[in-house]
């Protein structure tokens, strides 16, 4: 398996910034934080990335068929994934501003873990836009060349050590940056430099030549 830094760094970016932005599974890792602390968040984490690893193994296995009968077809899938990135920024860019609940969770117990381990499960799994992204992530970072095991592992590995980092990241600063992620301000920026982000390397990773 030959692959560069640049490569590498450029797969981190990215899913790094697809892992990031607020969504379904972001702000129930701020939730968690806010009201469980990030100790007890760590288990709707594992949970979460344990569902995106199952979306990401579909998918990718997916690919690798499709790659080992038609490498054309494959390109074609790879072209029309960059286009879904840019689509996908293109919607951040201009969606609403980011909104987040407050909630009392004074006079509650805590779930027990399985029930945030679970929670955490759920909103991965009932995401079925999650194997539509990895199927549009992917083939910008598989060739003829790469499609092996090694190669597979340390792409979902990275994919879910940096899912389980944003997680936490949302987690840890959830009690302390709630009412700064309240201001409409705030979200309204967030998503504009996100979706410009994503529309940016859409578009670079469909023009790159490997």
């Amino acid at each position: 398996m030959h692959t560069s830094l640049e490569f590498w760094v450029v797969y981190v970016v990215t899913v790094f910034l697809a892992s990031i932005i607020p969504g379904p599974s972001m702000i129930l890792a701020l939730s968690h934080g806010v009201k469980f602390g990030p100790k007890k968040a760590i288990a709707a984490a594992l949970g979460n990335c344990t569902a995106s690893f199952f979306q990401a193994v579909v998918s990718i296995a997916g690919l690798g068929a499709l790659l080992a009968a038609s490498e054309t077809a494959f390109m074609i899938i790879k072209y029309v994934g960059a286009a879904y990135l840019v689509w996908l920024g293109i919607g951040m860019f201009f969606s609403d501003n980011l909104k987040i609940e407050e909630k009392n969770s004074s006079g509650k117990d805590i779930p027990s873990f399985k029930k945030r381990f679970m929670q955490g499960f759920w909103v991965a799994a009932g995401n079925p836009k999650a194997i539509v992204f990895f199927s549009a992530l992917f083939p910008q970072f598989i060739t003829a060349q790469q499609a092996g095991a090694q190669h597979f592992a340390l792409l979902l590995g990275l994919l879910i050590v940096i899912a389980f980092g944003c997680m936490m990241i949302y987690a840890t600063g959830g009690s302390k940056l709630k009412n700064i992620f309240k201001g409409s301000a705030i979200g309204n920026h967030m998503n504009k430099v996100f979706g410009t982000s994503f529309v940016g390397l859409g578009v670079g990773l469909a023009c790159s030549r490997r």
